[in-house]
């Protein structure tokens, strides 16, 4: 291993952790959503359907904090961005008949996935 990768290693340190959690979550939480029936008051097709999205992205993210790949990051971040904004619509526009339980789960996840989208801009930036 050449100096540069060492210190590409040493830097990215933060990213591949940031990464490698949002991919376990959402994969776990997608695992949940496919053998869990939890009232949360939304179709049990959508959570379904979010579920097998959630396995097969929290896989994919994942993978990514396994490799020295930059570029793909800002396109994670944007769509954990765009999931955080849907949540809160989800939660709150009226879209659904979302249960108390529901409300309090969907803006609980969201707020993780703040975190994430937090863990991995400052990972970039580290790494940069």
């Amino acid at each position: 291993m050449t100096t540069t990768q060492a210190t590409q290693v040493r830097n990215d340190g933060l990213l591949r952790f940031a990464l490698k959690l949002d991919g376990v979550a959402s994969g776990g939480l997608g695992l949940l959503a496919l053998l869990i029936d939890v009232p949360l008051g939304l179709p049990r097709g959508l959570v379904i359907g979010l579920g097998a999205f959630l396995v097969l992205y929290g896989a994919g993210v994942f993978l990514l904090g396994t490799r020295p790949v930059r570029a793909l990051v800002a396109v994670v971040v944007i769509g954990n961005s765009v999931w955080v904004l849907d949540s809160f619509l989800t939660a709150f526009a009226g879209w659904f008949p979302v249960t108390g339980l529901g409300v309090l789960l969907i803006v609980a996840q969201a707020v993780a996935v703040l975190g994430f989208i937090t863990l991995q801009v400052l990972g970039l930036r580290r790494s940069a």
